[in-house]
């Protein structure tokens, strides 16, 4: 199991240039769960896990790793606990799966030293996790969407860090692949008990996998805490400005979004 850590952010201001996104957001990352954060499109939710992640700089507010700021630990170290997928990485020219996987173990190693056992073994583990180890010497270019979004989720993995936060991984994928896509984010969670941050544009996959909900609307948290207690017809009106019931869903039993179109109101026949 990985460690439990306490990762904080308290009255966080950021955004880009001279706009500001994300507006006076406190939050504590639930350790060793799954939390998904949603919002209407342009909310801010990239631009909170990014602040999050360090990549923005936060024009106020503080943002902490079991008590240390996180802006004051050095890459490499922090890079050994927080793990980051974008949301559109760049595909390196003529790379194989295996050497993209193997990327992943750069925060392990110094310029002296070269690959030992327990890179090789947590390359191979991260592809059997993903379930591409028959891949591994595949070009990244000949992937299917689903199967290059498999493998950099891979790479992430063989980072072996405690946190991994995940820019829209379901992004462009059909049904299927999302589906299998957190199916496999879950069981890296309930076997290894990593923390996982995601955004996700899908309010229903949100609510069946994730222990706990971060609500965002025009880049303010305006609610947080288990589906079954976030996710609320008033909420999705809210942020999303959509009508709809919300009932539970047969499968998993967590709250499901159904719309309420303008042509499809049953009527009461007299």
């Amino acid at each position: 199991m990985t460690a439990t850590h306490n990762f904080q952010a308290e009255q966080i201001v950021a955004g880009y240039d001279n706009k500001t996104v994300i507006h006076g957001v406190s939050l504590e990352i639930p350790s060793n769960k799954i939390s998904v954060i949603i919002g209407a499109n342009a909310c801010g939710k990239s631009t909170l896990l990014k602040t999050l992640a360090r990549l923005i700089k936060p024009t106020s507010g503080k943002i902490t790793l079991d008590g240390k700021p996180i802006a004051k630990i050095p890459p490499k170290q922090l890079a050994r606990v927080l793990g980051l997928l974008p949301q559109s990485p760049i595909v390196p020219e003529g790379i194989s799966v295996a050497d993209l996987v193997g990327r992943g173990r750069f925060p392990h190693q110094s310029l002296l030293s070269g690959w030992t056992k327990k890179d090789y073994e947590a390359v191979a583990e991260a592809m059997r996790i993903m379930n591409i180890m028959e891949l591994a010497n595949h070009n990244i270019d000949e992937l299917s969407g689903g199967q290059r979004q498999r493998v950099w989720i891979a790479m992430a993995l063989a980072q072996q860090t405690d946190i991994l936060f995940l820019d829209e991984p379901t992004t462009f994928l059909d049904i299927t692949y999302q589906v299998e896509i957190l199916d496999l984010l879950t069981d890296l969670n309930r076997k290894h008990g990593t923390t996982i941050v995601m955004v996700l544009h899908d309010i229903n996959l949100s609510a069946r996998y994730a222990d706990n909900i971060f609500a965002l609307h025009k880049g303010e948290l305006i609610a947080e805490g288990e589906p079954s207690k976030v996710i609320t017809s008033t909420l999705v009106k809210d942020i999303f400005g959509l009508d709809c019931i919300v009932v539970k869903d047969p499968i998993s039993g967590s709250p499901s979004v159904v719309p309420i179109g303008r042509h499809h109101v049953q009527h009461e026949k007299f």
